[in-house]
């Protein structure tokens, strides 16, 4: 075989080609002004770029949710209309006035986001404003069922807003389209200075297009924002309420991991957040109501961010082809003489207690303590309604203890009747009945004036933690008089106490101390020792232990408004006590008096009278049983 060889010919072509290609690459290369002019067209088309296109994977996925929601909106029959609009995508619309702020998403028709405004969470100075509703953590829903068998919710279709003004008042209209004249329609009006706004639900044109053989579902869920400094205190104050059957109230238990209950004839709803609350009233009462309340706090050792969740599942019922209810929305404070000037029957979300106590609270002690720190600093306002409440029931103070004396002045006569009668109990009982009736004491009238300030007791217990005012209005160390006055951090958890040290139920525990101590040795004095019965010097003595220490335990991680009532209630009553033991009381002139009351024949009562016939025939009997 010819063996190849490079010719002269072969290697000239070869230099030319490669001369050729290093000439073009020359001649092609950019000058350096011509690079710069291309770095700065570059640049022109990225930005134009950026401009067009999302910037963060956030708005990539937003723009994908809108697009594939449009797509499954499209798929949706006539209600597929709504895709076609300009408003088919995960727009707002904020309307605000002085008070509060809202923004209603395209997407759904509901609020998103409702911020009261002028109110911090957790902290004063903190910067960040109470939000009832946010990020995600509230639905409100309408099931369609359409006429070819669809199974549809509104939270998942866009609306068409429309906003405009009717005078001061700012207005959306929220609609669902199946058509041009057919729709579901959600309209909100916000009102200056109002915490309260109009809401109403009506249809137009939906009877082929949906089943109106039955109501529509509409169910509303909020999950509710901590926004308090103690996550126990505030979880415990955290509820639903709701009026049924005209004006009747109910609640379900705040501190059950899970309550359930069903209601005729509702005609609102709240959801409770301790200072905060949200309310959906209707003017057409809802015929049945599902009500539910989720524990979310499972250790309130650990930080959380939600403390309960609400569920109402309410029926909205058709009339001749058409929805129509006319409603109110309430994003705002948990205040009583806010949502008492609606006259709807709210007042009743305050957990100001029932019967008797609730009217204390309603018509006594809200009304003053409203006047009093209507001009005084809240610390000093507690301080002067505390005085103000303990002067109202010296009188009450003084009949218990001119008992108390009443009793030891006598205690000698009856250690006489118990000695003499020691083997013979119902003739040591007449004879001690025969004695106080001569003498004119009652043995119970040191009981009745205690009772009578148990109503009292239990009514500041629920006042306290029911006043909006209080929150985050500090006095002395405590920053927040309605919750806990921490003044020292604990570097772990004691039970039941907690892991910090609040001031105020110490120095309130150490007053009762003191009260306790003072008032047990008259009563010591004045109860003789029963034979058969307890000791009740002993039971006197551990109580004047144990009741301070209760309090010191149980009202560390409460309001700090409360302990300091106390506080300076236990003090008052220490000084009306020692007034009245110093000043007025006189046990000598009591003596006299007492030993004057036993000459004079002093006509027998009918009670009297019955129970000394009762022993009599009682002791005949014990005597027949012995024979």
């Amino acid at each position: 075989m010819e063996e190849k060889k490079l010719d002269v010919k072969t290697i000239v072509g070869f230099v030319l080609i490669s001369g050729l290609l290093m000439w073009m690459m020359y001649t092609n290369t950019p000058t350096p002004e011509e690079l710069k002019e291309q770095e700065k067209k570059e640049q022109v088309e990225q930005k134009k770029v950026e401009e067009t296109t999302p910037t963060t994977v956030a708005e990539v996925q937003t723009e994908n949710d809108s697009l594939q929601a449009v797509k499954a909106q499209q798929a949706l029959g006539s209600f597929g209309y709504s895709a076609t609009l300009a408003s088919a995508k995960n727009d707002f619309t904020e309307i605000k006035n002085d008070v509060l702020a809202l923004k209603i998403a395209n997407k759904g028709g509901y609020i998103t986001e409702a911020t009261v405004l002028g109110f911090e969470k957790f902290e004063k100075n903190s910067g960040e404003l109470v939000k009832i509703i946010n990020d995600n953590n509230a639905n409100f829903d309408i099931t369609l069922n359409t006429s070819d068998n669809r199974t549809l919710h509104t939270k998942d279709l866009f609306f068409e807003p429309k906003v405009s003004t009717e005078g001061e008042n700012q207005v959306v209209t929220m609609q669902l389209k199946a058509g041009p004249n057919q729709f579901l329609e959600y309209r909100y009006v916000l009102k200056p200075g109002e915490y309260m706004l109009d809401f109403s639900i009506r249809s137009q044109g939906l009877e082929n297009v949906v089943n109106t053989s039955k109501p529509l579902d509409l169910e509303w869920q909020l999950k509710t924002y901590r926004n308090e400094k103690s996550i126990s205190y505030e979880n415990r104050y955290t509820e639903l309420v709701y009026e049924y059957e005209e004006g009747k109230d109910d609640y379900l238990n705040a501190q059950k991991e899970l309550s359930e209950t069903t209601a005729e004839d509702v005609t609102w709803v709240a959801f409770k957040q301790h200072h905060f609350t949200s309310i959906l009233l209707t003017d057409t009462p809802f015929k049945t109501a599902e009500l539910k309340s989720e524990n979310l706090v499972a250790n309130e050792d650990v930080d959380t961010v939600y403390t309960k969740n609400f569920t109402a599942k309410l029926p909205l019922e058709f009339k001749n082809g058409a929805v129509n209810y006319n409603m109110n929305w309430y994003y705002g404070p948990a205040k009583y003489q806010i949502l008492d000037n609606y006259n709807r029957n709210l007042d009743e979300v305050m957990p100001l207690g029932w019967g008797i106590f609730g009217w204390i609270n309603r018509y006594v002690f809200i009304p003053v303590f409203g006047f009093i720190s209507g001009f005084l600093p809240y610390g000093f306002a507690i301080i002067v309604f505390t005085i103000l409440v303990r002067l109202a029931m010296s009188p009450i103070t003084y009949k218990s203890y001119l008992s108390q004396a009443k009793m030891k002045v006598i205690r000698p006569e009856i250690q006489e009747i118990n000695d003499k009668y020691k083997d013979n109990a119902m003739k040591k009982q007449q004879e001690t009945m025969k004695l106080y009736s001569k003498a004119g004491v009652n043995p119970m009238a040191g009981c009745i004036p205690a009772l009578m300030q148990i109503p009292i007791f239990y009514a500041l217990f629920q006042f306290f933690p029911s006043m909006f005012d209080l929150r985050q209005k500090n006095f002395l160390w405590a920053d927040d008089l309605s919750s806990y006055d921490a003044v020292f951090q604990l570097p772990f958890k004691i039970p039941f106490y907690g892991d910090h040290v609040s001031l105020f139920p110490i120095l309130a525990s150490v007053a009762i101390f003191f009260y306790m101590r003072m008032t047990t040795g008259d009563q010591q004095m004045a109860q003789p020792q029963q034979e058969g019965m307890p000791d009740m010097s002993k039971i006197m003595k551990m109580m004047l232990y144990i009741s301070p220490l209760m309090m010191l335990f149980f009202f560390n991680n409460y309001a700090s408004g409360l302990s300091l009532y106390y506080f300076i209630s236990n003090l008052i009553t220490i000084g009306i006590m020692y007034v009245i033991k110093n000043h007025i009381i006189d046990n000598d002139k009591l003596h006299a008096k007492i030993q004057a009351n036993k000459t004079k024949e002093k006509k027998e009562s009918k009670f009297q009278k019955k129970m000394r016939e009762m022993m009599e025939q009682a002791e005949a009997q014990q005597k027949m049983n012995k024979k």
